[in-house]
């Protein structure tokens, strides 16, 4: 993905572009938004690229991942999708994997992760689940009542 460096394994964030739609970050891709101007840099490019936006960012000791559909214009997740993204959500915060998580069809925010690599997977695997689901309804969309 061309604009993104990485040094020692690390996303460096002010050069980042979000995938194009339909385009999830591998593990190693996703940002990390630590500082609030890599965030901001981050969520921008997401925009401009009309991509969910996807990063991790250190909290104390611990890891955050944040996922966030407004940045792109395409439909939010639909509920079927986020109960499949919540079942996942509640087996993480079950096993101990995470401790707190939000999920709404717009936004996925989960907390609390003990190490970069974990949060770099739990990120990944949900931002490939999000573009995965979302694109599954784009193309099947739910018949309407």
């Amino acid at each position: 993905m061309a604009g993104v460096r990485l040094i020692s394994g690390v996303s460096a964030c002010d050069d980042v572009n979000m995938p194009t739609p339909g385009t999830p970050l591998p593990a190693a891709l996703i940002p990390d938004c630590t500082k609030p101007d890599a965030h901001r840099t981050a969520y921008k490019s997401a925009k401009t690229n009309d991509a969910i936006f996807v990063c991790i960012a250190r909290q104390g000791s611990r890891w955050k991942v944040e996922l966030d559909a407004f940045a792109s214009s395409g439909p939010t997740i639909p509920e079927q999708a986020v109960a499949v993204l919540q079942s996942a959500i509640e087996v993480l915060v079950s096993d101990g994997t995470v401790t707190q998580a939000n999920i709404a069809p717009d936004y996925i925010s989960i907390w609390a992760i003990k190490s970069e690599q974990k949060a770099r997977e739990i990120a990944a695997a949900f931002h490939a689940a999000v573009h995965g689901l979302r694109q599954l309804y784009i193309a099947v969309p739910a018949p309407r009542s």
